[in-house]
Order: C-alpha cells, then sequence, then structure tokens
C-alpha cells in the first residue's frame, strides 16, 4: 500500500517534469533533469517508463497528422514534375542573358573603374585639404613666430609659442616638420632669452648712465615744491603780520608778495622744462625681459639677475671721488648718482609685481645710507671754507627731501647735519676769527669822530649806541669807542645770520634753533673774539692809547650784549625768559678781555718807567745839586700827565690802579737806581740832586692827576724813598737808631740794609772827596770825627741787619 501511494506520488511530478521538458528551451533542460535524480529512489525508472508512454503517444499523434496531408504531398511532387522542363529553359534563358549582360557590362566595367579611381583621387584630395588645413594654421602661427622675433616681439613671440605647443602642434604631431618645429622652439626660446638679457644689460647700462640726469631732475623738481611751500608759507606769514625787524634790520629769508610772485613764476616756467623719469630712461627693456622670463618659468632667475647687478651698480654709485670734497659739483654729482639709481628702483617697485620689493628696497636703501654718511662724514671733515659747508648742508637737506618723497626714511641724515653743524660752526669761528683780526688790523683805536646828524645817524644804526649827553653835544662830535665796535657788532650779527643759514630746514623746532644760535654764539664770542683781543691785547705794536681804547671799546661791546640777545629772540621767537634759553657769555668775554688790557696797560706803563729811568744820566760825585730836578724825570711826569690824561675815559677803579701802580714802579726803580750794586759811591750832592726828582715825583703825585684819590695816598707811593732820602740830609741817625722799630718812628719805612748801602756809598763818596780837595783832610778833626760817626752807625746797622737775618 505503501508502495502504491508512493507511486501515485510520483505520477504528476513526472508530469510536470514532461511538460517543463516539452516548454522549456533545450539549454534550460539540465536543471530539471536534475531533479528527476534528486527525487525518491527508482524514480528514474518510473520517469523512463513515463517518458517512453509520452513518446509513444506523440509517435501516434504524427502518424495520424501524416495519414491526413500525404494526399496534397503527392500532388505537389507531380505538380513539380511537371514544372521540371519549363525550369530546364527558364534556365538556358537566364545563361544566355547573363552571357549578353556580361558581354554588355565590359564597358560598364571600364568605365566604373575609372569611377572608382576618379572617387579614390577625389577622396585623397579632401583628405590632402583637410590635413593641409590642419597643417596651414602652424605654419601661419609658425611664420608669424619667426616674424615677431625678427621685429623683437619677443613676450608675443613667446605667447605664440605657448599656442603652437598647446593647441597647434598636437593636431598635426605625426607630421615630420612638425617635429622639426617643436625641436627648434627650445632654442628659440633660449635665444629670446639670450636677447632680452641683452637687451636688460644695455637697460642697465643706460640707467647707470642716465642716473646722474635722473637724480638732478628728481632734485629739481623737490626743490621747486619746497620753494613753492616756502614762499606760500611766508606770504601767510606777512599777512599774519610776522615782518620781524631788529635795529633797522630785516630778519633775512622774508619777502614780500612780489617776491611769491616770482618764485611762482618761476616755478611754472622750470615746470615746464622738468621731465619724469620716463622721459629719460626707456623701461620697456625691463618691462619686456621680465614678461619673458615669466612666461619662462624663470622669473626668480631674473629678479636675483637683476638684484645682484643693482647691488652691483649700487657700490659703484656710492663710491665717491677722491677730490669730491673740493667742490660741490663733486657733491653733487654724487648725490644725483645715488639719487638716480632709487628713482628708477622705486619706478620699478611701483610698476613691476616681485622685480623689486620694498623689502629689497629697505635693505637697500640702509645700506647704501650707511655707506653714504660713512663717506660725507670722511669728506666733510676736509672742509675749511663755511660756505661750501653750508651748500653742503643745502644740498645734503634737498637730497634727504627728495629720497623722502620717495618714501625712504631720512631721518639718520638730518642727525649727520647735525654733526656737520658743528663742523660749519668751527668754520665760521675761524672765517670769523680772520674777520675780527682785519677789523683790529684796519682800526686806528680812536674815538669814531662825526661832523653832521647824518653820519651820527649811520653810526647809531650800526650800533646800539645810546648816550643823551653826547646826543646833547653840538656837531663835531665823537662817539667814546673806536670804529672797529661797530664792525664787530655787525660782524657778529653777520655771524649769527651765518649760523642761522645752516639752521633752515633741518625741520627742527624755534626753540632748538634758539639754542643752537646762542650756543655758537658763545662760542664767537668766548673763543674766537676772546681770542682775536687777547691777541691784539699783547702784540707789541699796541702802546697804551691803544690799550685804553680798546678797553673803551670792550665796554661798550659788552652793554650791546643785550641787544644781541634781543636780536636772536626777534629770529626765532623765543623769549629769554624762556627756562631753557641759554644766556649769552659776552659779559664774562669783555670783561676778561678787559682785565688781560687792564694788566697788559699796567706793564706797558711800567716798561715805559723803565725806557724813561734808563736815560737818567746822574752825575753821581757832583758836589753841589743843579737846583732843578733832572730832564729825565721831567719828561716821564709829562709822559705820565698825558697818558693819564687820556685815562679819564676808563673807569675811575683802572684809572687809579694804573696811576698807583705806575707811581709805585717809579719809587721801586729810583730806589733800585739808588741802591744798585755797581754804584760804588755817592756824593752828598747827588743825594740832594736826587731829593730834587723825588720832590719833583710828590708834587707830581699830589697834583691828583687821576681823581679819586683819597687826601695823601698817592704820595704814599714814595714814602719810603722820602724816609730814606730825609735821613741823610738831616743826617739824624741818632733818632733812627733810637726810635727803629717803634711804631711812631719818624723813619719807620727806612730798612736798615737799604740805610746801610746807601750810607757806605755815600761814606765813599765823602773820602774820595776829601781826598782830591785836600790830601791832609784826614788829619782834620772835624773830618775825622764825621767819620768816627759814620763808622759807628755803619757798625750799629750791620747789627740791625745780622739782627733780622737772624730773626728772620
Amino acid at each position: 500500500m505503501a508502495e502504491s501511494a508512493e507511486g501515485l506520488g510520483t505520477v504528476p511530478e513526472h508530469e510536470r517534469i514532461l511538460q517543463e521538458i516539452e516548454s522549456t528551451d533545450t539549454a534550460c533542460v539540465g536543471p530539471t533533469l536534475r531533479s528527476v535524480y534528486d527525487d525518491q529512489p527508482n524514480a528514474h525508472k518510473k520517469f523512463m517508463e513515463k517518458l517512453d508512454a509520452c513518446i509513444r503517444n506523440h509517435d501516434k499523434e504524427i502518424e495520424k497528422m501524416c495519414n491526413f496531408h500525404h494526399q496534397g504531398f503527392v500532388d505537389a511532387i507531380t505538380e513539380l514534375l511537371k514544372v521540371r522542363a519549363d525550369a530546364e529553359k527558364l534556365k538556358v534563358q537566364v545563361t544566355d542573358t547573363n552571357r549578353r549582360f556580361q558581354d554588355a557590362g565590359k564597358e560598364v566595367i571600364v568605365q566604373t573603374e575609372d569611377i572608382i579611381r576618379c572617387r579614390i583621387q577625389q577622396r585623397n584630395i579632401t583628405t590632402v585639404v583637410e590635413k593641409l588645413q590642419l597643417c596651414l594654421p602652424v605654419l601661419e602661427m609658425y611664420s608669424k613666430l619667426k616674424e615677431q622675433i625678427s621685429t623683437k616681439r619677443y613676450y608675443s613671440a613667446l605667447k605664440t609659442m605657448e599656442q603652437l605647443e598647446n593647441v597647434y602642434f598636437p593636431r598635426v604631431s605625426q607630421y615630420r616638420f612638425c617635429q622639426l618645429m617643436i625641436e627648434n622652439l627650445p632654442k628659440l626660446r633660449e635665444s629670446i632669452k639670450e636677447i632680452s638679457m641683452s637687451d636688460l644689460k644695455d637697460f642697465l647700462e643706460s640707467i647707470r648712465k642716465h642716473s646722474d640726469k635722473i637724480g638732478e631732475t628728481a632734485m629739481k623738481q623737490a626743490q621747486q615744491q619746497k620753494t613753492f611751500s616756502v614762499a606760500l608759507q611766508k606770504q601767510n606769514n606777512v599777512k599774519f603780520g610776522k615782518n620781524l625787524y631788529i635795529n633797522n634790520d630785516r630778519i633775512p629769508g622774508e619777502r614780500n608778495e612780489d617776491g611769491l610772485k616770482h618764485a611762482l613764476e618761476e616755478e611754472d616756467e622750470s615746470e615746464e622744462e622738468v621731465l619724469t623719469v620716463q622721459d629719460l630712461v626707456d623701461f620697456s627693456p625691463v618691462y619686456r625681459c621680465l614678461h619673458i622670463y615669466s612666461v619662462l618659468g624663470n622669473e626668480e632667475t631674473f629678479e636675483n639677475y637683476y638684484r645682484k647687478q643693482r647691488k652691483k651698480q649700487a657700490r659703484l654709485v656710492l663710491q665717491p671721488q677722491s677730490n669730491m670734497h673740493e667742490t660741490v659739483d663733486g657733491y653733487r654729482r654724487y648725490f644725483t648718482q645715488i639719487i638716480g639709481f632709487f628713482v628708477v628702483e622705486d619706478h620699478i617697485l611701483h610698476v613691476t609685481q616681485g622685480l623689486v620689493t620694498r623689502a629689497y628696497t629697505d635693505e637697500l636703501w640702509n645700506m647704501a645710507l650707511s655707506k653714504i654718511i660713512a663717506v660725507l662724514r670722511a669728506h666733510s671733515s676736509y672742509c675749511t671754507d663755511p660756505d661750501l659747508v653750508l651748500e653742503l648742508k643745502n644740498l645734503i637737506v634737498i637730497f634727504a627731501d627728495t629720497l623722502q618723497g620717495y618714501g625712504f626714511p631720512v631721518n639718520r641724515l638730518f642727525d649727520l647735519l647735525f654733526e656737520i653743524r658743528d663742523q660749519y660752526n668751527e668754520t665760521l669761528l675761524k672765517k670769523w676769527a680772520g674777520v675780527f683780526r682785519d677789523i683790529f688790523e684796519e682800526d686806528n683805536y680812536s674815538p669814531i669822530p662825526v661832523v653832521n646828524e647824518e653820519e651820527y645817524k649811520i653810526v647809531i644804526s650800526k650800533f646800539p649806541f645810546q648816550d643823551p649827553d653826547l646826543e646833547k653835544q653840538s656837531f663835531p662830535k665823537k662817539f667814546p669807542m673806536s670804529q672797529s665796535v661797530p664792525h664787530i657788532y655787525i660782524q657778529v650779527k653777520e655771524f649769527i645770520y651765518a649760523s642761522l643759514k645752516f639752521s633752515e630746514s633741518l625741520h627742527r623746532s624755534s626753540t632748538e634753533i634758539d639754542d643752537m644760535l646762542r650756543k655758537s654764539t658763545n662760542l664767537l664770542l668766548t673763543r674766537t673774539l676772546n681770542s682775536c683781543l687777547l691777541s691784539l691785547i699783547r702784540k707789541p705794536h699796541i702802546g697804551l692809547t691803544e690799550l685804553v681804547q680798546i678797553i673803551i671799546n670792550t665796554t661798550h661791546l659788552e652793554q650791546a650784549c643785550k641787544y644781541l640777545e634781543d636780536f636772536i629772540t626777534n629770529i626765532t621767537n623765543i623769549s629769554q625768559e624762556t627756562v631753557h634759553t641759554t644766556r649769552l657769555y659776552g659779559l664774562s668775554t669783555f670783561k676778561d678781555a678787559r682785565h688781560a688790557a687792564e694788566g697788559e696797560i699796567y706793564t706797558k706803563l711800567n716798561q715805559k718807567i723803565d725806557e724813561f729811568v734808563q736815560l737818567a744820566d746822574y752825575d753821581w760825585t757832583m758836589s753841589e745839586p743843579d737846583g732843578r730836578a733832572s730832564g729825565y724825570l721831567i719828561d716821564l711826569i709829562n709822559f705820565l700827565r698825558s697818558i693819564f690824561q687820556v685815562f679819564t675815559h676808563l673807569p675811575g677803579k683802572v684809572a687809579q690802579t694804573a696811576c698807583m701802580s705806575a707811581c709805585q714802579h717809579l719809587s721801586t726803580s729810583l730806589m733800585q737806581m739808588l741802591l744798585d750794586t755797581e754804584l760804588k759811591q755817592i756824593s752828598m750832592g747827588a743825594v740832594q740832586q736826587f731829593n730834587l726828582d723825588v720832590i719833583q715825583c710828590e708834587l707830581f703825585a699830589s697834583s691828583e692827576p687821576v681823581p679819586g684819590f683819597q687826601g695823601d695816598t698817592l704820595q704814599l707811593a714814595f714814602i719810603d724813598l722820602r724816609q730814606l732820602l730825609d735821613l741823610f740830609m738831616v743826617w739824624d741817625w741818632s733818632t733812627y737808631l733810637a726810635d727803629y722799630g717803634q711804631p711812631a718812628s719818624k723813619y719807620l719805612r727806612v730798612n736798615p740794609s737799604a740805610a746801610l748801602t746807601l750810607l757806605e756809598k755815600v761814606h765813599r763818596g765823602m773820602k774820595d772827596t776829601s781826598k782830591k780837595n785836600n790830601i791832609f783832610a784826614q788829619f782834620r778833626k772835624n773830618d775825622r770825627d764825621k767819620q768816627k760817626l759814620i763808622e759807628t752807625v755803619v757798625k750799629q746797622l750791620r747789627s740791625l741787619v745780622n739782627g733780622m737775618s737772624q730773626h728772620t
């Protein structure tokens, strides 16, 4: 039962498989058949049985189908046999027709072959035309490239090369001529590089040659702009009432509106003539070369080469000529070349990208600035002409202003100007030392005479002199100072002007300018003028009259110092009451010179006295005096009277000191003459004559040759001589010896040593006179007593002298 049930289950499955085999494509039967083997055991056998049964059924159906159509098949075969004969006829006819067609088509074949051949030629021509249409643009571009190179349009040529390589050559790369062109392009590029580099070298040489012209043009433009600004500023100052005057002297540098118009007209005229840097230099080679190297991808190489060459040129430009310091043209040429160099660099910086950078120009400028400062510091030290130093300063200012206008920092140049300012002041001081010496040489050292009001006003306009008493005097009259005073005053002002010129355009405040002017003026007064005065005072040919006038001159110059301070104040508008304002040291300068002149007066007066004393010709053996003073002494006193008359213009103390010094020196000289060791003996007659001379000196002293002495102060200069001579004239040795050392002694000023020396000379004189008068004089009692008295006095005097020496 189980087997029968299993068999019943497999029958529908086998029928399904058979239906799939019949309805499925033969290529897909494999999986269906595989399922037969995958089923239960003996399924294959049962399937085969089922398959045989199915085949038998289909055979039966085929047989039925064939039996049903057999009669029709027989009829068709019969009909086909009937057509066979007609087919044979048709074959013959077709063969004949074919032969006739073949014979007729031979000519057509020939013509067809011709047509085919023409078609092939036509196709080839078309192909050639198409290829030529591809090649012709390449050839045209290559021809254009050649033309561009020949016309030196190198940048366009490089662009053409790029088009050829990127657009045209890929289209015709299979052709040999294209390969030749491709191989030739690197050579052309290299040739263009060499040519452009040659142009660049020519450009570098050109700008090196034109640097001075470029710099000159740039300096001219900067100077014109500065002139216009200064003129405009001065016009504004005029409008606001800033015109400054001092003693009818206008501050230099001011102009009226006409001056401004003239400056503006000059500005307009010169602007028409000024060329720009583009007018002077053709920059196309550097642009072209930069573009060429940029296209070639060698921009960095080009930049390095350009910068290296420009640095070399910078070093050449910064190297000055050895004699540059001799003329201002040497400095101007040096500056214009440097300005031209950096103007070109600035232009390249602004019109190109990357070739020159701001960092590069700053580095180059800092290097150049250090070199420029070193060069100027070295060469300016050789300048001894203040005008040349001033012109150098003006050139440096224009140089700095010009480069500052192009964005280069120039503060270090202005710092250098302060160093040069000190040198400028030194050269000014040397120049003015010569000016002062010339003034002193040309001065006559006598008061300035004026005969009318016009001459009086001329002197007043030159020197600030105020004296109501002199104004009241009638003409002709005299100023107390000599001609050198107004000249010196004017020259001091000129020095201030000259010093001020250097301070202009230094971009400094009025306070700093005021301080510079006052310091330089102080140097002029304390060093230069003081040195010239001292040198003048010590000159041998300067006499007492000249020295007196020099003292008077220094007094008036000292008084004029306050006017010089006002003069500087009006220039700078800086009040003297300002805390940091420097004062002028002229007061101490003129006081020192005056003290030196006073000392020289005392010295020369004593020398003059010595000259007169040397003319003394005493007869030391005379028996009787002449009854009047000696001639040399009369002349000396007359000379002193005339000199002291001149001293009336001196300050009272100076005249009194000179008079006292002269009397003391005369007294000392007379004492030395009397006690001279070479003078061995003196007669009493000579003593009496000497006494007459001393009396004359005392009379001169009592006549008050210089006012201001109290009582007999001046006569005390001769007190030593007077007491010594009185001792011998009165022969009052007992009183002298008795009162010696007492404060109330009559002969308090008589020195025992001097008394002893003179007494010994008189003693020898007496002995000699006695011998000459009478050979027996030594036996007279009076003479013997006098001799003994003298000997006794001599012994006592010697004991006093010895006592004094032991005490000391």
